[in-house]
C-alpha cells in the first residue's frame, strides 16, 4: 500500500481490527503510517486503551458497528437495548442511536453507522447540536463491556491465529 500511495494510486493507508500491538508492530516498519484504523466501537465495546494509543500516534479511529450491528449475526443487543442509553436518551429527548452516536463522536472516532433508511441517515446525524454531560459519559462506562465480533471464524490450527488471544493480542 505504500508503493500504491508513493504512485498516487492512493491518498491514504489504512487498516482494519489492529490492536495497539499490532499497530505497535506496524509503525515500527512503515514509511508511512496508517492513517486509519478501522474498528469495532460503541458504547458496549469502548476500547479506551486503542483510543488513548491512536491519539498518541496520530492515527484516526472509524467506528463500525456503532449501534452494536444487532440484528447482524455476529451483532449483540448490548447498545440498542441498553438501560442505561434508553435513561439518558429519554432525560435528552433523543433516540438511543442519537446518545449512542454522540458518545462515539465525543471520543474523536468517526462513525459507520449502516443504514439504508433515509429518514434514519438524517436522524443519525442529529448528534452535533449537543452534548453529552459528564454524568451520561460516567453512567455510560459502567455499560458491561464485550465485544460484538469475538473473531471465531479467523481462528484455525492451521491459520496464522490458533486462539482468539493470539487475534486480539490479549486485548479482548
Amino acid at each position: 500500500m505504500e508503493e500504491c500511495s508513493k504512485l498516487g494510486l492512493a491518498k491514504s493507508i489504512g487498516v482494519s481490527n489492529f490492536s495497539c500491538t499490532k499497530l505497535s508492530q506496524l509503525l515500527e516498519i512503515a514509511t508511512i503510517p496508517p492513517a486509519v484504523d478501522q474498528v469495532e466501537l460503541n458504547v458496549a465495546w469502548q476500547q479506551k486503551k486503542l483510543l488513548e494509543y491512536c491519539k498518541e500516534k496520530g492515527v484516526h479511529v472509524s467506528a463500525y458497528s456503532p449501534l452494536g450491528a444487532n440484528g447482524a449475526p455476529w451483532g449483540t443487543h448490548a447498545v440498542m437495548r441498553s438501560p442505561i442509553l434508553n435513561d439518558i436518551a429519554t432525560a435528552k429527548q433523543k433516540t438511543i442511536p442519537h446518545v449512542a452516536l454522540r458518545w462515539v463522536y465525543e471520543q474523536g472516532a468517526s462513525a459507520i453507522a449502516k443504514s439504508f433508511n433515509k429518514e434514519r441517515m438524517k436522524q443519525n446525524l442529529e448528534i452535533l447540536d449537543w452534548e453529552l454531560s459528564s454524568e451520561d459519559k460516567f453512567r455510560i462506562q459502567d455499560i458491561p463491556q464485550r465485544r460484538g465480533c469475538n473473531g471465531e471464524g479467523f481462528i484455525h490450527p492451521n491459520g496464522p491465529y490458533k486462539s482468539l488471544d493470539e487475534l486480539w493480542d490479549g486485548e479482548i
